[in-house]
This record gives C-alpha cells, sequence and structure tokens, in this order.
C-alpha cells in the first residue's frame, strides 16, 4: 500500500470514528455534533482544511459539519458498517 494510500485510508477511518464516538449538542437553537478530538492533528488539519470539521485548536472537541456527518455516513456504508442511527 503506497503512503498516499495508507494516509486517505487513516483519514477515512479517522472522520468515521470521529462521527461514531459523536454526540449531540442543542446551543443558541440550533443542533451541532461534537467529538473529542483525540486523533492524530495532522489528520485533523486535513480534516479541517476539508470543511469536514471545525473547532478551535485549544478545545479538546470538534465539530462535525453537515458535510463531515453526511461524508462520515457514505464511508460506514462503503465499509458495510453500520452509523449511530442503527445503534
Amino acid at each position: 500500500m503506497s503512503h498516499d494510500s495508507e494516509n486517505h485510508l487513516e483519514k477515512d477511518l479517522t472522520l468515521m470514528l470521529l462521527y461514531l464516538t459523536s454526540w449531540e449538542e442543542k446551543e443558541y437553537g440550533e443542533t451541532y455534533r461534537r467529538s473529542w478530538k483525540g486523533y492524530d492533528f495532522d489528520l485533523l488539519n486535513e480534516l479541517g482544511d476539508e470543511k469536514l470539521i471545525s473547532g478551535s485548536n485549544k478545545s479538546k472537541s470538534v465539530y462535525l459539519s453537515e458535510k463531515g456527518v453526511e461524508a462520515a455516513k457514505r464511508l460506514l456504508k462503503n465499509y458495510g458498517m453500520s452509523g449511530q442511527e442503527d445503534r
């Protein structure tokens, strides 16, 4: 497996884990999905650059964007796994 393929797989797995371990918070009339960011910071930065997650560097958690949630669900389906709604 090439380095690029490994990086892509790690990024996919990180996004799926962020989604699977996330929770919903309601604030200011909006609902947000958050997850702890105990993952490789380079991968988290890449996911942030792709607008899949957001959050402060000082925070211990990140917000998953709508785009990030949808991408995570799509990846879970592609890998033959179920998402949060199936638990």
